[in-house]
């Protein structure tokens, strides 16, 4: 019996998705788009999932779409390799919008739609050995899932065209100085270290934590005037909630605070 493509298990709090198809280095096939897809659903249906961490089995965390499934796929018609790249775009917006926090554990190479995935996440704790591309270029290929718009806002366009135009891999310590990985850690350590980031967040309010990413992803595509403004509007709704009672109550009575998320 086959396997499933997209492994889960929640742990310590948080839903972790592992992509299972080790053999093609993670590479993404409409299974994966679907196992990913079913697994937000799981994580979104839990109350006590505070998170959602992506991570790979094997030498690769993801190497991007299944070019062999690619060139199939466009030799049958053009609608079938259509829907297939629109449901990688539709999971990767998915992903970035998705209302809990989403951690990407980096366990080897993230290359092309890898890299597009891992952008779409909020937090990124990578393995010292993790290998981060975009590789499209290597094959004549133009990214579809991001990487030309999201990569410059994360490291700069300068950084990002390096990257995008040579396809030359970086280190996970060169893209934590550039911005985009938030920890580097022993390979040994990496499912360690992404157990203590999300024992960190457990501890938060979730109403508190989707309301702040939304906060900073709709105010960086906002004027700095706009997006204020928008800050002050969410924080005096934000004022009439559970949480933040129950947060200034906790910290009164000197003990920890019990928040529900709403």
């Amino acid at each position: 019996m086959n396997e499933p493509a997209v492994l889960t298990q929640t742990r310590v709090g948080a839903l972790w998705a592992t992509l299972n198809r080790p053999a093609a280095l993670n590479s993404i096939t409409p299974e994966i788009v679907r196992g990913l897809d079913a697994a937000l659903d799981q994580a979104l249906a839990d109350d006590t999932v505070c998170a959602v961490v992506l991570s790979g089995t094997g030498r690769a965390f993801c190497a991007g779409a299944d070019l062999k499934h690619v060139r199939r796929t466009i030799g049958a018609d053009d609608t079938t390799i259509a829907a297939f790249l629109q449901a990688i775009f539709a999971l990767m917006n998915r992903v970035e919008k998705f209302p809990k926090p989403v951690i990407a554990a980096v366990n080897g190479l993230a290359l092309a739609g890898g890299l597009e995935l891992v952008l779409c996440c909020d937090l990124v704790v990578a393995a010292r050995s993790a290998r981060i591309g975009d590789a499209h270029a290597n094959y004549g290929l133009l990214p579809g899932a991001g990487s030309s718009v999201r990569l410059p806002r994360k490291i700069g366009a300068t950084r990002a065209k390096y990257l995008l135009f040579t396809a030359e891999f970086a280190s996970a310590e060169e893209l934590r100085e550039a911005g985009l990985v938030n920890e580097v850690v022993d390979d040994s350590e990496l499912a360690a270290a992404t157990e203590r980031l999300v024992a960190k967040l457990a501890t938060k309010s979730p109403l508190g934590l989707r309301r702040m990413k939304a906060l900073v992803d709709d105010g960086l595509e906002q004027p700095v005037e706009t997006a204020l403004r928008l800050e002050l509007l969410a924080s005096e709704v934000h004022a009439h909630s559970h949480d933040m009672h129950e947060g200034l109550a906790a910290f009164e009575e000197k003990r920890k605070p019990h928040f529900r998320g709403r």
